[in-house]
C-alpha cells in the first residue's frame, strides 16, 4: 500500500532528512524559468541498459556544472556543459534556504506521462557520504515515490508541484529509494533540476 504523504509529515519518516517547500518560486517566475529551460537547454536522450536490455531513457536529460567533473549513473557518463544564467539564478535562490554548496545540476525533462525515472538512490561514489540533493520542480505536477530499503511497508508518494523545492540530506540516500513513475493520466511536460555536489577525482 502506498500512502500519499503531506509536507508536514515528512519529518516523521525514519532514516531520512527531507524537507518540501511547495511555493519556493512565485508562479510567474517559475513559468519564466520553465519556458527558458524547455526551449534553451540542449536536451539529450541516452541509451540505458537494464536487466541486459538496452533502450532509450524514458526522459530527456542535460548536465551543467561549475566544474569539468563528469557524472555517471546506470552506465551513462555525462560531461557537463556550463551553467546558464537561469540555472545560476535558481541555484543562488536555493542558497537562501540551504547552507550546502553545489557544483552540478542534472536536469530531467518528462515530456508526458509516459516519461519516468525508475527506482534508484542518488548514492554514486562521486556524491560522497550523505549527499544533499536540492530538487526543483517546474511544469506539470508529478508524484514522487519513496520506498524504504529495509521495511517494504514504508512506501509513500508526495505530489511535487510547479515551483516547489524538495531537499534531501542526511542518510536518506542510504535507506530510501525514489522514483517518478509513469502515469496513464494526461499530463503536460515537467522539468526537474537536481542540484548536487560532485567531488573532484584524485
Amino acid at each position: 500500500m502506498v500512502t500519499i504523504i503531506k509536507q508536514t509529515e515528512l519529518h516523521h519518516l525514519p532514516d531520512a532528512e527531507i524537507r518540501y517547500v511547495p511555493h519556493f518560486l512565485p508562479v510567474s517566475l517559475a513559468n519564466n524559468y520553465f519556458d527558458d529551460l524547455f526551449h534553451r537547454i540542449p536536451w539529450r536522450q541516452d541509451p540505458i541498459t537494464v536487466f541486459g536490455k538496452t533502450h532509450l531513457q524514458p526522459r530527456l536529460t542535460s548536465l551543467h556544472a561549475h566544474t569539468l567533473d563528469s557524472y555517471s549513473y546506470s552506465g551513462i557518463v555525462m560531461t557537463p556543459l556550463p551553467m546558464t544564467q537561469t540555472l545560476q539564478r535558481i541555484e543562488n535562490r536555493i542558497y537562501q534556504l540551504c547552507d550546502e554548496s553545489f557544483t552540478t545540476v542534472l536536469l530531467n525533462l518528462y515530456r508526458d506521462g509516459k516519461d519516468s525515472n525508475g527506482w534508484h538512490a542518488d548514492d554514486e561514489a562521486e556524491l560522497g557520504k550523505n549527499p544533499v540533493i536540492a530538487s526543483l520542480s517546474l511544469g506539470a505536477p508529478r508524484f514522487f515515490h519513496l520506498r524504504h530499503n529495509q521495511d517494504p511497508k514504508q512506501r509513500y508518494k508526495l505530489l511535487l508541484e510547479h515551483g516547489s523545492l524538495l531537499l534531501m540530506g542526511g542518510e536518506t540516500q542510504h535507506h530510501w529509494k525514489h522514483q517518478v513513475a509513469k502515469t496513464a493520466k494526461k499530463v503536460g511536460p515537467r522539468i526537474n533540476l537536481t542540484f548536487r555536489k560532485i567531488f573532484h577525482s584524485n
